[in-house]
């Protein structure tokens, strides 16, 4: 590298490391964020006063979603449950047919039937709406956070990190509550990235089981050949040399901009995997609620794998069929 190249790198660093402002700050944006703050915390005082003053009952709570143009965002601030959660709760009351769970969110008083093909799930702004224009839903709503965690099927279906989230003491403004609504805010990043929260150790687990030797890394025919498209695979049994089953998984309970990304990326994969591995068969794990709320890219991402499965008892069983029918 040539001196004069050399000399304008230092003065470009040496721009961005003298000149730098550290933290971008809007103030016209802190001051509108700062007013919504404000407001919120005004608003869950004003619920934390009827409580005190008139007992915690489900009167209180629904006149108080009822009358706050912001008094969803504000209980949902007290239980610690954001926005995205709160939607794949309304997507789990209206696709499953529960007995129990529908009896309490009087699922058949506003929910109309739904098709599993091509469902649409509800943004915040439509749960907003329904919660002012119908008085069945916004009962829904309320029944949720006050005995939630007490639906077995619910129990089932969510993670306790979740489910926690609906507990009855968060609206007492119980200070144990209320502490276990920070600590669980502060650690929501560690405890989805956890590794032995990944469902993929369900795979590892089955591999075991059959004594099958399995790897995980590049296959080489892709490094040498399209280097620029080929991916890290999850699993490839039974090593990188001779492949036979290529596995990937991607297990999705909340949704992301790149799903789309994802999908055109995994199906260049399949296409190069059937021509530099032809006799291999690739695998898809394709499950968890933010798939299921974006079908547009599931039906990109499943066009991508000979075979796709979900972590339901029922598929890995027949998973585990397949591994057997595959590798003797």
């Amino acid at each position: 590298m040539s001196n004069s190249i050399e000399k304008a790198i230092e003065q470009k660093l040496e721009i961005v490391l003298s000149k730098n402002t550290f933290y971008y700050k809007s103030d016209v944006f802190e001051n509108k964020h700062e007013g919504e703050i404000n407001s919120q915390k005004e608003t869950l005082l004003i619920l934390k006063n009827s409580i005190d003053t008139k007992g915690l009952r489900k009167e209180i709570i629904n006149d108080f979603l009822s009358n706050r143009d912001n008094g969803l965002k504000s209980l949902l601030a007290l239980t610690g449950l954001s926005e995205e959660n709160l939607q794949r709760l309304i997507t789990l009351v209206r696709v499953t047919n529960n007995s129990e769970l529908s009896y309490l969110t009087l699922k058949d008083k506003w929910c109309e039937p739904v098709s599993l093909i091509g469902f649409s799930e509800w943004k915040y702004e439509l749960i907003e709406k329904k919660l002012h224009s119908n008085s069945y839903f916004r009962e829904c709503i309320v029944n949720l956070f006050f005995e939630g965690a007490s639906i077995k099927f619910l129990a089932q279906m969510l993670p306790t990190f979740e489910l926690k989230k609906l507990g009855i003491s968060k609206l007492k403004f119980d200070i144990e509550a209320l502490i276990d609504t920070l600590v669980r805010y502060k650690n929501k990043g560690s405890h989805a990235g956890k590794a032995e929260n990944n469902p993929e150790i369900l795979i590892s687990e089955i591999l075991n089981s059959l004594n099958l030797t399995f790897e995980k890394g590049d296959l080489s025919e892709l490094v040498h050949n399209a280097f620029s498209t080929k991916r890290t695979m999850d699993f490839i049994v039974p090593n990188k040399l001779f492949p036979r089953v290529i596995i990937e998984s991607s297990y999705l309970m909340t949704t992301s901009s790149n799903q789309g990304d994802k999908s055109k990326a995994e199906i260049q994969v399949g296409e190069l995997l059937k021509q530099h591995y032809p006799k291999a068969k690739f695998i898809g794990f394709i499950d968890g609620i933010g798939w299921f709320v974006r079908q547009r890219d599931l039906r990109r991402m499943i066009r991508a794998y000979d075979e796709v499965f979900t972590f339901h008892p029922e598929e890995l069983a027949r998973f585990k069929q397949l591994l057997i029918e595959e590798t003797v």
